[in-house]
């Protein structure tokens, strides 16, 4: 019994090391993410497993050997990293604040339109207590609806609010998964959920995937799924003129890339005149680079390793068809606002990567770009609720909700 308390400790102390500090890309980059992602946004609940266990350890056995010193050492250890992490997570809240104060100004939050609600700061203790449970009373969510033919990948899911919106804002998410796997179901819901309580309407979406479809199949396909939103939305209370995108890693690529891209006639065949434009831009830990301009490490691995033999046409030239395909290369002085989040943890996209998209972009456009780093977090923070991700997302609605209240000053002085 001995023996195992002080394994489980000290496999908790080498999964909060890698949480704290990770190993940075390389091959060992799945698994060092997928333990420092879940056991940094686990933190409270980890602490309390913790705390229980080595209180009912001490209270069935005591503290009779070396081995019973080492594993209390232990888990001291390790509930004072979930307590650094903890205070990680929460000082996002403050670090996406801070990107939009200096991108919008201090003021930014008098244009806002909406009314405070109560959960505007941090989500209820029930969402944080059960961080996989996905529910809003106030929301309604229509499944699986098609968008254009071609089968599930073509399919939609329209969030709304339940008493049904009236020229309400749309939010469109694009799920990651490196260009290759997941879906709708799995990511953005968090804020889905968020922004459709508050009167937007939601629309997430699937794509073809690799290695069947090749790109830029994928993006064609966000350009039919935008046009579905311009001809139909308004049937869900939407205002198919204001659209804003999001999208998580190979979705924050995807998104980038519509934002950047918009009426791009080469990349709407069969339906070239259709308005593909969108009016915000929201990334989260995105790839913005398949030519390895910007020196990130590792970079240059998921050129060979995943881009050349999986997702990119086999007769695509290099580098002038992979940099078509990088946000990197498509920036323009006509973007979108941009709201790009990254954690400074990413194991899978390294954050250097956001930092010189962010800062050509800053160099080019218009309008306003912002930047939340946030410190700690790892790839896909956001996926359920969390103390990091409850900031994030409140900060990301600030953000949409400033951009939709701003639109007509800002298409007036551009």
């Amino acid at each position: 019994m001995s023996d195992w308390f002080l394994t489980r400790q000290l496999a908790q102390l080498g999964f909060a090391a890698n949480a704290l500090r990770p190993i940075p890309g390389g091959p060992v980059s799945v698994p060092v993410f997928f333990s420092g992602w879940l056991t940094s946004e686990l933190a409270p609940h980890l602490a309390a497993v913790t705390a229980v266990d080595t209180v009912t350890h001490v209270a069935r056995r005591g503290i009779r050997s070396r081995r019973d010193v080492a594993a209390v050492a232990a888990a001291a250890a390790n509930l004072a990293a979930y307590a650094a992490m903890t205070a990680g997570g929460r000082r996002a809240a403050v670090e996406v604040e801070d990107a939009l104060v200096q991108a919008l100004g201090s003021d930014y939050r008098d244009v806002i339109e909406r009314a405070p609600m109560p959960d505007d700061d941090l989500a209820p203790w029930t969402s944080l207590a059960l961080p996989f449970r996905f529910r809003n009373v106030d929301v309604v969510r229509k499944r699986h609806l098609s968008y254009a033919p071609g089968g599930r990948r073509f399919a939609m899911d329209v969030y709304h609010h339940r008493g049904t919106p009236s020229d309400a804002p749309v939010l469109l998410q694009v799920h990651g998964g490196g260009w290759v796997m997941g879906n709708k179901d799995q990511q953005g819901v968090p804020l889905m959920l968020h922004m459709a309580a508050r009167g937007w309407v939601g629309v997430a979406v699937n794509y073809p995937l690799s290695p069947k479809a090749r790109w830029p199949e994928h993006l064609i396909a966000l350009k039919r799924a935008m046009q579905w939103i311009r001809e139909n939305s308004q049937e869900y209370g939407a205002d198919p003129c204001f659209v804003a995108v999001t999208g998580g890693s190979a979705g924050g690529h995807l998104a980038a890339m519509l934002g950047l891209t918009g009426n791009d006639k080469s990349l709407q065949p069969g339906f070239e005149d259709v308005d593909t434009s969108v009016q915000a831009c929201v990334p989260h830990y995105g790839v913005y680079d398949f030519t390895d301009e910007s020196g990130a490490k590792f970079t240059k691995q998921r050129l060979d390793s995943l881009l050349r033999p999986y997702v990119m046409a086999p007769d695509a030239t290099y580098p002038d068809d992979y940099r078509a395909a990088s946000p990197l290369a498509r920036i323009t002085a006509d973007a979108p606002p941009f709201l790009v989040v990254h954690g400074s943890n990413d194991t899978l996209v390294p954050v250097a990567e956001a930092r010189n998209f962010v800062r050509r972009l800053q160099e080019v456009a218009k309008n306003p770009v912002a930047y939340a780093e946030i410190a700690g977090a790892q790839h896909a923070f956001d996926i359920f609720t969390s103390f990091r991700s409850t900031g994030v997302v409140r900060g990301v609605a600030r953000f949409l909700e400033w951009t939709y209240a701003t639109r007509a000053s800002r298409t007036t002085t551009a």
